[in-house]
């Protein structure tokens, strides 16, 4: 009997890397592409010179791919929504009153109104 080999796939949980990019920096490069596409769009239909709109899209698209990059290496892959996440937490919460806290018996709302 002849055996039967099957590949396995190792990379099956890996995140998506394309030329460096890890996971959501591909999408935000597509995005700023996209972006620069239309601005130099909307330059040429205004009628701006060729090529003065294709040099300020050269580097715009430059500008925003060093940027992403530059992303890229400094927080990593989830690192950059971590760090919104981070930045959203407060760094103090203010209490004013216990009533939400304190409740005198199950029909009681938390500012202390009966439940009828």
């Amino acid at each position: 009997m002849a055996r039967i080999t099957y590949e396995i796939n190792k990379g099956i949980n890996r995140s998506i890397v394309f030329r460096g990019l890890k996971g959501q920096y591909i999408w935000y490069a597509g995005g700023a592409m996209f972006t620069v596409m239309i601005a130099y769009a909307l330059m040429y239909v205004l009628g701006i010179n060729t090529y003065l709109c294709l040099l300020i899209s050269c580097c715009l698209a430059a500008g925003s791919l060093m940027l992403i990059f530059q992303l890229s290496e400094t927080y990593g892959e989830h690192g950059l929504l971590k760090a919104y996440a981070a930045k959203k937490i407060p760094t103090r919460v203010k209490a004013t009153s216990r009533a939400g806290f304190i409740s005198k018996s199950k029909n009681v709302t938390a500012d202390g109104k009966a439940i009828r």
